[in-house]
């Protein structure tokens, strides 16, 4: 079992598009694993690599006791939408009420690179589109209308875990005739 720390809101990762997964290796199954133990020990109800810092096409589940995984996901989404709560780890205590599809059919693959096929509705359809986001550099904030975006923006800012530390700007005690700050 191997925790990882998970990444923050800020973290430039969460904003990267992850790369496809091109091989089915032991290291890759390592990641699964220790995806799939950070999720449970976090708990959430789904991880995606980026979270932890590795940029790939992977994310895992646990929905209903159902815990699962993806690779190279591709998403047909229903027409038919929820509206519900949505939060994330890499957003603690944060949680919006987001649109989502009803419905989804996911495709890609297991660790081992054989083909899968996911049909989920509910929960697992959130926490499946919820986590393929991740993996385009899309947080479920971007996913908010205008006031609830602020509104969240303004409560990140306020948090304990938000990085308050702003960049020092030095000045030069020497004269720059007007060829610097």
């Amino acid at each position: 079992m191997a925790i990882q720390p998970i990444r923050l809101f800020g973290d430039p990762i969460l904003r990267t598009r992850a790369l496809e997964v091109t091989t089915f290796d032991k290291e890759l199954r390592k990641l699964v694993t220790d995806l799939t133990d950070t999720m449970l020990e976090a708990p959430g109800a789904g991880l995606a690599a980026p979270q932890i810092g590795v940029g790939l096409r992977v994310f895992t589940w646990n929905v209903d006791g159902e815990v699962g995984h993806l690779i190279n996901p591709s998403l047909d989404l229903s027409a038919e939408e929820q509206d519900g709560p949505e939060g994330c780890l890499s957003l603690p205590e944060l949680t919006y009420d987001c649109k989502r599809a009803l419905s989804v059919v996911a495709t890609g693959f297991n660790m081992h690179g054989e083909p899968v096929r996911i049909e989920g509705s509910q929960l697992l359809a959130r926490a499946i589109q919820h986590e393929t986001d991740h993996l385009d550099g899309v947080l479920f904030i971007d996913r908010l209308d205008s006031e609830a975006r602020k509104a969240a923006m303004r409560e990140i800012r306020q948090s304990d875990w938000f990085a308050t530390d702003q960049p020092v700007i030095k000045t030069s005690p020497h004269a720059t005739r007007g060829f610097g700050f």
